[in-house]
């Protein structure tokens, strides 16, 4: 969500900016993210079809509580015990 927060973004745009996420994974997250009403997916009638996503209001009102997590996350990474 936080790759959307400055403004909509094709596919595309969005797997660049979220380098390591495959595109099966985007597209799932993406689906439920628009499932639960946080991102809009609008298509437009081109020829190749463009898909842009964006946030919805209630995908916007979550932003600041999420970045206020993804701050505390980035602070406190190193305090976080690692992977096996």
């Amino acid at each position: 969500m936080g790759a959307l927060e400055d403004g909509p973004r094709r596919f595309g745009a969005l797997r660049a900016r979220l380098q390591g996420v495959s595109p099966k994974v985007l597209t799932q997250t993406l689906r439920r993210l628009e499932d639960h009403g946080l991102v809009h997916r609008e298509i437009y009638p081109e020829v190749p079809p463009r898909v842009e996503y964006s946030l919805t209001p209630l995908g916007m009102d979550a932003c600041a509580p999420l970045a206020h997590l993804r701050n505390w996350v980035e602070t406190n990474i190193d305090r976080f015990p690692e992977a096996v």
